[in-house]
């Protein structure tokens, strides 16, 4: 029997272990060789503060805590979708070709086996839903939705806690404004590494020297590579600015960082409740829930109740997701989708790489199709294969595959971005889909271009995917059948494939058999404009 597709526990690479946790653990060896030679060193002496004697900013305005208390619910949303995402190719790479056997990190139990066909799909893992969002296997769709609009409403409630921030003086209390706060970070430091409690602050007026840094690094720091790793993971954006992707090396040293950041925060909020529970809880939770300094116990029943609600949420969002998917589908589509019109439909992005970027391995994904008309091509090489290009066009015409390879010839080397995650460099060669265009002429009524599939989908009916008009007419959208300058192969799409470099793979449909020019998708099957669309709930837009 095969391994369960449960996620299983992480395998990590002893060679990305090391320098992940090496600095942490001579830390803590400094500081405790210090402990034993010279005894603790001395933290800063700890003021007694009230309102009337303070100098800088103190208390917890509202804002700092309904924002506190969202950016908490917006995390938890992210981690949960996130990691379902993760789990749809369970492996993390510090390259961008994805070769089995290179992952720094495996979240399952499975080596890739190279004597048989083993697809991207055979490799999903999945999560229960009390720890994913909205869990179980191939529900990637739904994560996606949840994880893009968790990610927008975090940006905004983070933007409006730095602007008032900012605004007022409460930047002082986060902002470093001397050097000091290093050595007396690391005094502090080095009492909690040795299970010393240091004299701590009364939060309410000033934080200690490492809370200072670490409340810094966390809004400054993670934040920042969160919003900036996350984007470099789409395949518009680092098509059109060729210097983003770059930043983090590659698309998956990006999914890495991406990760690690997760991880961070976990960290950070472990530490962080376990300060709040071990310096006095009750005290702790009225300063960020009431913003008053008291023993009352108020603040720490609100809070809690505020935690249960946390918890009931997450709880609807599964149960809502499982109910009425198409309806988070939509949502999240109409949230999200406009803000990608935004940033990236309007642009014709494209990036090129060298023959020597080619990946020695391309993930496949999908199996080549059962039907008699496929086999029957593929035993005759095709040579009796017509692509069949009808719908709303003034010239319908079929075409062979040697009067394809006759036309204009396109070769380009590109980046794919797969939505489970994992890519690829790979050769291709074809007819761009804007010399189709010219032969077919498209009429004015066209908004959307449907390609048709010799193969089937997970669920089983024909595969199939379509493209706004615009999009069909990218410089770099392809109908491919060379692929590392050879003839495509049946596991990658023969005998004609699509590319379009601006959109993740599942857009590009493989063994085509027809192209449909139509004035909208909802005549074609469930009427979402693609397989995966229609069956797992993926995104219409495609751009990241």
């Amino acid at each position: 029997m095969g391994a369960s597709p449960r996620a299983a526990s992480p395998r990590v690479r002893l060679s990305t272990l090391l320098p992940l946790t090496l600095p942490i653990v001579l830390a803590v060896i400094a500081a405790y060789v210090q402990w034993i030679t010279m005894g603790l060193p001395a933290v800063p002496a700890i003021e007694h503060l009230t309102p009337e004697t303070a100098t800088q900013p103190f208390g917890f305005p509202a804002w700092i805590g309904i924002t506190h208390y969202v950016n908490l619910l917006l995390l938890v949303l992210l981690a949960r979708s996130g990691l379902q995402v993760l789990m749809d190719h369970p492996r993390l790479y510090w390259n961008v070709h994805c070769t089995p056997g290179t992952e720094w990190i495996r979240f399952t139990p499975v080596q890739v086996p190279l004597d048989r066909l083993y697809t991207a799909k055979d490799d999903a893992r999945y999560l229960t839903p009390w720890v994913g969002l909205p869990g179980g296997r191939h529900t990637l769709g739904l994560a996606r939705h949840w994880h893009f609009v968790s990610a927008l409403f975090w940006v905004l409630n983070g933007a409006v806690y730095v602007s008032l921030l900012f605004a007022t003086s409460q930047w002082r209390r986060i902002v470093p404004t001397s050097w000091h706060v290093f050595p007396d970070a690391w005094a502090v430091f080095v009492h909690y590494a040795t299970f010393h409690l240091p004299p701590e602050p009364n939060g309410f007026y000033q934080y200690n020297a490492l809370q200072q840094l670490t409340y810094f690094a966390v809004i400054f720091v993670l934040a920042p590579l969160s919003i900036l790793t996350g984007p470099a993971m789409s395949p518009a954006l680092v098509n059109r600015f060729s210097w983003y992707r770059r930043l983090p090396a590659n698309r998956q040293v990006g999914r890495s960082i991406h990760f690690l950041v997760l991880c961070a925060y976990a960290a950070f909020v472990v530490a962080h409740v376990t300060m709040v529970i071990v310096t006095g809880f009750g005290r702790n939770m009225n300063h960020i829930v009431l913003g008053t300094d008291d023993l009352m116990r108020f603040g720490m029943y609100i809070g809690l109740s505020g935690l249960v609600i946390l918890v009931l949420a997450n709880v609807m969002a599964n149960w809502a997701t499982w109910l009425f998917p198409r309806a988070i589908q939509r949502v999240g589509d109409a949230l999200v989708n406009p803000v990608i019109r935004l940033l990236l439909a309007r642009h014709s992005p494209r990036a090129e790489y060298r023959v020597e970027d080619i990946s020695p391995f391309f993930w496949p994904n999908g199996r080549p199709p059962t039907s008699a008309e496929w086999k029957a091509l593929a035993a005759n090489g095709f040579k009796d294969y017509r692509l069949k290009v009808y719908g709303s066009v003034e010239n319908p015409v079929e075409l062979s595959l040697d009067e394809l390879r006759a036309m204009a010839k396109q070769t380009q080397i590109t980046l794919h971005h797969c939505i489970q995650g994992w890519s690829g460099i790979a050769a291709w060669a074809g007819l761009p889909m804007a010399e189709l265009m010219k032969i077919v002429r498209p009429k004015p009524n066209v908004k959307a271009v449907i390609f048709y599939s010799f193969g089937e989908g997970l669920e089983g009916g024909q595969y199939y995917d379509s493209h706004t008009i615009q999009n069909a007419g990218h410089p770099q959208t392809l109908l491919a059948y060379d692929m590392n300058f050879e003839p495509l192969n049946a596991v990658h799409g023969a005998p004609l494939r699509l590319r379009v470099e601006n959109q993740l793979g599942f857009k590009m449909v493989k063994w085509i058999t027809s192209v449909e020019f139509a004035e909208d998708v909802k005549h074609v099957y469930a009427g979402e404009g693609g397989y995966a669309a229609d069956h797992e709930y993926f995104d219409t837009m495609a751009d990241i």
